[in-house]
């Protein structure tokens, strides 16, 4: 694993409230298991050995509503990280959220601009910071990308994600990783990067082998039907994702 690799993993280091990433921390791959619905989920994720579980607070088909998402959290572990995955929100508005349902980070998965990355840090503090690119703007303008790593000291990690116009997440497709690959060179260079869209157990093992990624984020590969989780695919993800570098 390479240097970069060194994320904050919050089952190790669960005595630490701010959950961010450091450098000098052991170098774990983190697992997010997204959209989590339920407490049985949540558990299940747990169980398999996931570092973080996210919840989709935004609207989508597995949406939950603040209180509905309080409920879970308040019934989980301080070691495990609760992000909530959030669309063009003010950060006021986020400041509250977190504040209200016990989130340990934020995932801006809109088009949050990169000059307004610097709110948002001051707004969430010490909480973790995600921001979400999509694969396919980036290779159709890589000129963004430089936008976003210039606010690098505003944000903890960039989640690439594949979408489609009309769904920003959760469609089980990849993006094209070969001609992704130099974008997560460049990210690597500068924040840790997560790999998300269209991972399985199936694949997952390869998109680490190639990325060599900081994490991976998980949703509809891990589903017996949208907004339920398999159990048995959960640990058959976490399990073909921990082998690669044990």
């Amino acid at each position: 694993m390479t240097a970069v690799m060194s994320w904050y993993a919050a089952d190790f280091f669960f005595i630490l409230a701010t959950h961010h990433w450091k450098p000098e921390t052991v170098s774990v791959l983190w697992i997010k298991i997204c959209a989590t619905t339920n407490l049985d989920d949540a558990h299940a994720s747990l169980d398999a050995g996931a570092n973080a579980l996210g919840f989709i607070l935004t609207p989508s088909p597995r949406q939950l509503t603040p209180d509905a998402a309080a409920n879970i959290i308040a019934a989980l572990p301080p070691s495990v990280e609760k992000i909530g995955v959030v669309v063009n929100e003010t950060p006021e508005a986020l400041a509250k959220l977190a504040a209200d349902t016990g989130l340990t980070g934020l995932q801006l998965h809109g088009d949050e601009p990169p000059q307004q990355l610097p709110e948002f840090r001051r707004a969430l503090g010490l909480r973790k910071l995600i921001k979400t690119l999509q694969t396919r703007e980036l290779l159709a303008h890589p000129e963004l990308l430089d936008a976003y790593l210039a606010q690098r000291a505003s944000y903890d990690g960039i989640l690439l994600d594949s979408g489609v116009p009309g769904n920003r997440g959760g469609t089980g497709q990849t993006f094209d990783w070969t001609a992704a690959l130099p974008l997560v060179q460049r990210i690597k260079q500068h924040a840790p990067v997560v790999i998300a869209g269209g991972l399985s157990p199936d694949n997952v093992a390869d998109a680490i082998r190639l990325f060599d990624p900081c994490g991976v984020d998980v949703v509809s590969g891990v589903e017996l039907s949208t907004g339920k989780k398999d159990p048995a695919r959960l640990r058959a993800f976490i399990a073909a994702a921990r082998a690669v570098n044990s």
